[in-house]
C-alpha cells in the first residue's frame, strides 16, 4: 500500500503538494504536541537554509522559476507554525524545547532586556514605517517607467 502510494507520488508530484498544502492548513485548526512543534521549527529552520543557499548555486533565474510557489508554501508554514506555537503559549503555557532555548539565549535571566525591547519595538516600528512608505512612494513611478513599453 505504502509503496503504491510513493509511485503514485513520484509520477503525480503535484499530489504531494496538494498534501503538503492540506497538511499546512490543518495546523491552524488541529492543536500539535509540544514535541511536533519543536521537529516542525528545526525543519523550518533546516528548509529555510536550504532555500538561501540553492539561491547561490543558481545558473540561469528560469532554473529557480519555482520560486514564487517555494516562497509562497514556505510562507504559509511559518504561518501555521506561527499560530501553533503561539496556541501553545497560550493554552499548555509552554512553547517546547526550541523556542525556551532561543528565549534563554536572547535574553538570559535580564529583565532589563526584556522591558529595553519592550519600549523600544514600537518606537522603531512607527518611526520607521513613513520611511519606508516614502521611499517605495519615490521609487514606484521609477519602477513603472523601467516596465512599461516605449511607444516611439
Amino acid at each position: 500500500m505504502l509503496l503504491s502510494l510513493l509511485n503514485s507520488a513520484r509520477l503525480r508530484p503535484e499530489l504531494l503538494i496538494l498534501v503538503l498544502m492540506v497538511m499546512i492548513i490543518s495546523m491552524f485548526v488541529i492543536p500539535l504536541p509540544t514535541y511536533l512543534v519543536d521537529f516542525l521549527i528545526a525543519l523550518n529552520i533546516v528548509l529555510a537554509i536550504l532555500v538561501f543557499m540553492g539561491s547561490f548555486y543558481i545558473d540561469r533565474i528560469l532554473s529557480f522559476s519555482t520560486f514564487p510557489a517555494v516562497l509562497l508554501i514556505t510562507t504559509l508554514f511559518r504561518l501555521a507554525l506561527s499560530i501553533s506555537t503561539s496556541r501553545l503559549i497560550l493554552i499548555e503555557a509552554d512553547a517546547g524545547e526550541i523556542i525556551a532555548t532561543f528565549g534563554q539565549f536572547v535574553i538570559g535571566d535580564s529583565l532589563a532586556v526584556v522591558l529595553l525591547s519592550s519600549l523600544l519595538s514600537p518606537w522603531f516600528s512607527l518611526s520607521l514605517l513613513p520611511k519606508v512608505q516614502n521611499a517605495s512612494r519615490k521609487s514606484r513611478p521609477d519602477f513603472l517607467w523601467m516596465v512599461c513599453p516605449v511607444n516611439r
